[in-house]
């Protein structure tokens, strides 16, 4: 998988099972989940799924951090 970058859950509503609150999550390019204004991450399950992006705040993490992440 490629991943785009990592964004921190503010909300999870319905989603509890799933979303953990204030966890980092990998974001997986979706432009046509974008379109709909969702993103597609990487959850609890290890599989990626496709949420609302009012669920998540994008982070900027220095690529050192990133590897560190990706490597976990």
């Amino acid at each position: 998988m490629i991943y785009e970058g990592f964004v921190l859950c503010i909300r999870n509503e319905g989603y509890e099972a799933s979303l953990e609150l204030r966890k980092l999550y990998p974001v997986i390019p979706d432009s046509e989940g974008a379109r709909h204004h969702q993103i597609r991450v990487v959850d609890e399950s290890g599989e990626d799924y496709l949420y609302p992006q009012q669920f998540f705040a994008p982070i900027k993490l220095s690529p050192k951090i990133k590897k560190v992440l990706l490597a976990a």
